[in-house]
């Protein structure tokens, strides 16, 4: 297996390959200021059983609310039942899996000026969006109706041990959409960066550590997943039964922050302290609606690699990643190299053979070319997904790719002045 600092190396020049670069302008220098963070109450009211049903109808599970409130007769529970009717009376079911769109992001950027002022700053300029870009685009997504769905939702087994696809039914108006977050780790690489340094389990939810470049730490919502959990405890019918979205995780740093790797740090009283503070950021993950997939154990181009490295690596993740987070049907392809091409997996392919075997159902690329794609047969699920980072963006201010139109406008989203745009 290739040592870390050539897996640290491959990464990024892969990350150029997969997309094409775009030009960006100098960064002028400025002091740094302190991460804004959403403030969070410290206790946490137990939900009574009628607020728990409004809450599953917001989050549109209309048989799971009615259910537990079959025999209230109160004012508020026949009100809500009339709600219930009208809502289930203006469904529409996403039957089709190409309509489905998939966006996806990096570790978001909580210091601007630190990260594109860095070594790798051009790098962090091109693949991800700040924490201030993200809440902007959160906020439009909800404005325009989008509702995340979780992927491993979308299929299920049938009696004959086929996958066929499971839609979802929204009301009029909605639309699903999947979210996922590659490179959940936290990389040794990210380190004084800008960057959050791990997720936390804490009494308040999952969190983020973030240390200042003065060395301060400070633990809030730093990333991704606290910021979406956030919103949705705002905005409740923004997640479809709960649904948030799919972390994708290498293993050669270790995951979520954790130095873990037993290949890289060794067998020691420290990796196994890490590996149990992991794994009890993933029970607290798992809880609150997120779910996992393998993005290979070494960020691996499996397109260009061969199919004993396919093996070597996959089972590098299955002895290391998998015994944290647990079986996953999920494969998010790194670099977005797909093992297949338009035609589909074919049963001669050996790279999907053997993946198919470690149980991997649902393969996702990337392909910013339209809003939304997936192919369907009885033995996969093929999604692409769209990056939404600092060279999407670009494209979509130049007017060469407008894919994120219908999502959110760049222009309104995009941070300027750090960008210099």
């Amino acid at each position: 297996m290739k040592k870390l600092e050539y897996m640290i190396a491959i990464m990024l020049v892969g990350l150029i390959v997969c997309f094409s670069v775009g030009q960006l302008k100098g960064i002028h220098n400025q002091r740094e200021k302190k991460p804004a963070q959403t403030a969070v109450k410290s206790k946490q009211t137990k939900i009574t059983p009628l607020a728990q049903a409004k809450l599953d109808c917001q989050q549109y599970n209309y048989a799971k609310s009615l259910k537990a409130i079959a025999n209230d007769d109160s004012t508020s529970a026949n009100a809500l039942k009339k709600e219930i009717k009208a809502s289930e009376s203006n469904l529409v079911t996403w039957q089709d899996p190409s309509k489905y769109s998939h966006l996806f992001f990096h570790s978001l950027i909580v210091d601007p000026v630190r990260a594109f002022t860095s070594k790798k700053g051009q790098g962090y300029k091109d693949y991800m969006v700040t924490t201030g870009e993200f809440n902007k685009i959160l906020t439009q997504l909800y404005a325009k109706g989008y509702v995340l769905v979780n992927s491993e939702r979308l299929v299920k087994k049938n009696d004959k041990g086929e996958l066929v696809f499971d839609g979802v039914s929204l009301p009029k108006g909605k639309t699903p959409l999947v979210l996922s977050q590659d490179d959940v780790n936290y990389y040794e690489y990210m380190i004084n960066s800008g960057f959050a340094s791990k997720l936390l389990a804490t009494k308040n939810g999952v969190k983020n550590e973030y240390i200042t470049a003065n060395g301060k730490k400070s633990v809030g919502n730093y990333d991704l997943v606290p910021i979406v959990d956030q919103f949705i405890k705002e905005h409740p019918d923004f997640s479809y039964r709960g649904d948030k979205g799919t972390l994708a995780l290498t293993g050669y740093n270790g995951v979520l922050g954790y130095r873990t790797s037993v290949s890289q740090y060794g067998n020691t009283a420290k990796t196994k302290r890490e590996t149990k503070k992991a794994l009890a950021v993933v029970k607290a993950l798992k809880a609150d609606g997120w779910n996992f997939a393998s993005h290979s154990w070494g960020h691996l181009d499996m397109k260009a690699s061969s199919v004993a490295d396919v093996k070597l690596d996959s089972d590098r993740w299955e002895k290391e990643v998998k015994p944290i987070v647990g079986q996953t049907n999920i494969l998010i392809f790194p670099f977005g190299a797909d093992i297949g091409d338009w035609q589909g997996y074919q049963d001669n392919n050996e790279k999907f053979a053997y993946l198919r075997k470690k149980g991997f159902e649902i393969f996702e690329n990337v392909d910013a070319s339209h809003t939304s794609w997936g192919e369907m047969t009885t033995k996969y699920y093929r999604q692409a997904r769209i990056n939404v980072d600092g060279i999407r963006m670009t494209d979509d201010l130049n007017g060469t790719n407008t894919v994120l139109d219908p999502f959110f406008n760049t222009s309104e989203v995009i941070d300027r002045t750090n960008r210099n745009k």
